[in-house]
């Protein structure tokens, strides 16, 4: 009951404020107060504040709390061993097995040649450094300088 009384004040209060706000012609503003100041209003009028009070002040609430924190628990630490022990997988894991299966039969296929192999001639694209030839990094912004003249 204090609960309820004490936040139907601060809205009365935010409400209050608001008009003074209006009145000094920042309607804007006054109308984001308005809306901050019931809010309050709002949760006594639904009964989520009794709701909550109930809640915060009953042993059956807490012990389902306790039960759901020590079930959170269970799995955090199952999940724990099962990576220690490798046995676990994770989705990644199970999503690259499904595609290893998926593409052994088309295994009489040439695979896809990529890299400086893969372009004509053999040679790597112009302007790009070559990162096993150990090219610097600024190759590339001399090449743009060079070619817009500067």
């Amino acid at each position: 009951m204090l609960a309820e009384t004490i936040l139907s004040a601060v809205s009365a209060a935010g409400l209050g404020l608001a008009a003074i706000t209006a009145y000094r012609k920042r309607f804007l503003t006054a109308a984001r107060i308005a809306g901050y100041a019931l809010v309050p209003l709002g949760l006594v009028m639904t009964g989520a504040v009794a709701w909550l009070a109930r809640t915060a002040f009953s042993p059956v609430a807490w012990a389902g709390f306790g039960v759901l924190g020590l079930s959170w628990l269970l799995f955090a630490v199952t999940r724990g061993v099962e990576r220690r022990r490798g046995t676990g997988s994770t989705r990644k894991e199970r999503r690259a097995a499904r595609r290893e299966t998926a593409a052994a039969p088309d295994a009489s296929t040439p695979a896809a040649v990529t890299g400086p192999a893969a372009r004509p001639g053999g040679r790597p694209a112009a302007g790009k450094p070559d990162a096993a030839r150990g090219g610097d990094d600024f190759s590339e912004i001399e090449a743009i300088l060079k070619k817009h003249g500067i």
